[in-house]
Parts: C-alpha cells; sequence; structure tokens
C-alpha cells in the first residue's frame, strides 16, 4: 500500500515537472493587463507590485522547478532557509541590478542559462558529478550563481517595456518583495509534498526518477530557448 502511495507521489510530481515544461517559456514573461499596468502606473504602488511579484514566482515554473530540485535532499528546515537565501540573495540582485542599473544581456541565453541550472541540479542530485567526474561541486555557491541568472531572466523581460520613471525604485523593490512572498508560499506547499513522499520507504528509487524527468525538462528548455535565439538571428 506505502509503496502504491509513493509511486502515485512520483508519477504526480512527473506529471507536475513536464506540465512545469509546457508553460515554461510564459512562465518568465509579464503578458496581458499585467505587463499594461506596470507600464501605464505613475508613482509608489506597493500593494499591486507585491501581488504582481508573488504572482510571477507562484506561476515562475522555471524558479519553482530549480528550486524544487534544491530542497529535494534537503531534510532539516535550517538547511532549506539557507540554500533559499542564497538564491534569493542573487535573484534580487541582479533582477534590481538589472532593471534599475539598466544592465542588458540576451534574454534567449539567460533563460538558456536558467534551463540549464534545472537540468544541473537534477543530475547533481542524482550523484552525477560523483560518478562520473569524480568530484562534486560547491552546491552553495552553484545556488547563488544560478540565482543571479534567474533574477537576471525577469529582469530581461520587464526591460523590453518603458517603465515609468516615477515611483519606479519603489514598485520594482516591492515586487522583488513579493517575489520572495510567493516564493515562500510555494515551496512551503512543496515542502509538505516532500516530507510525505520522504516517509514512503521507496523514496530513493523513485526520487531517481523524479530527477531524470527534472534533468529532461531542463534541456528541453535549454534546447527552446536556443533554438530561439538561433531564430532571432536568422
Amino acid at each position: 500500500m506505502r509503496a502504491q502511495r509513493s509511486k502515485v507521489i512520483a508519477a504526480a510530481f512527473s506529471v507536475l515537472l513536464i506540465l512545469g515544461f509546457s508553460d515554461v517559456a510564459l512562465a518568465h514573461g509579464v503578458t496581458g493587463k499585467d505587463a499594461l499596468y506596470i507600464q501605464s502606473v505613475s508613482g509608489p504602488a506597493i500593494g499591486p507590485f507585491l501581488y504582481l511579484g508573488a504572482k510571477h514566482m507562484v506561476t515562475g515554473y522555471d524558479h519553482l522547478l530549480f528550486l524544487f530540485g534544491v530542497i529535494f535532499f534537503l531534510y532539516r528546515l535550517k538547511d532549506v532557509v539557507q540554500y533559499v537565501t542564497l538564491f534569493t540573495i542573487g535573484h534580487s540582485l541582479t533582477l534590481l541590478l538589472g532593471v534599475l542599473g539598466g544592465i542588458r544581456a540576451n534574454p534567449f541565453i539567460i533563460d538558456a542559462i536558467i534551463g540549464l541550472s534545472v537540468a544541473y541540479k537534477a543530475f547533481d542530485n542524482m550523484d552525477g558529478f560523483k560518478c562520473l567526474f569524480g568530484f562534486q561541486p560547491n552546491t552553495k555557491i552553484a545556488v547563488m550563481v544560478f540565482g543571479l541568472f534567474h533574477g537576471f531572466g525577469l529582469a530581461t523581460k520587464l526591460q523590453e517595456f518603458t517603465l515609468p520613471k516615477n515611483g519606479l525604485a519603489t514598485n520594482i523593490l516591492s515586487f522583488n518583495v513579493g517575489v520572495e512572498l510567493g516564493q515562500v508560499i510555494a515551496l512551503t506547499g512543496v515542502l509538505i509534498i516532500l516530507s510525505y513522499w520522504r516517509r514512503t520507504p521507496s523514496f530513493l528509487r523513485d526520487a531517481f526518477v523524479a530527477n531524470t524527468v527534472l534533468m529532461g525538462c531542463g534541456f528541453l528548455l535549454v534546447g527552446y530557448q536556443l533554438s530561439g535565439y538561433l531564430l532571432s538571428k536568422a
């Protein structure tokens, strides 16, 4: 019975990962009414930008897939907080520098690196580096470095808009705080499910399958974004 429940949970995670990739090309963007709003608002709008930031993270499957890989084998809350904080520092830094500092990069390349971060963490969870290369990269450094690219990914999308200067700094800071609030909400749900799954006897076996799917999603995203880059240059 427990084995069956474990398989159901593993299958559910696999489906979520695949569905996550199916929407991941849109997960980073700001579209529709949200895009119209951020271009039209004049002056500080803390509440709305908090909401938009949280919404971005909760629907930002690229971020969530990476963080899912990061916390997959973290059993202590202290470790979860430490790694997520490193990601948050990196994410916040490049989001603010990109939008407020005007630092630019090709969005396709940045999003391809974000896809690579997902594949990297899944491969790391499968002990791929130890088995194939005989060494283990520093995971904390990797999480923070990839966090820089995740923040830059959103910054490149916001740079596509003409953002009103009046209240821009306040609004972007509010947006960033909203992103982190959304991250806490999303990770809480993931941790609850992971905690239940880990109590099943076949977790480690099913975990390999889940990380294989996760790595596949990451490489698919890399291919998708590189294709977009080549087409944009054609």
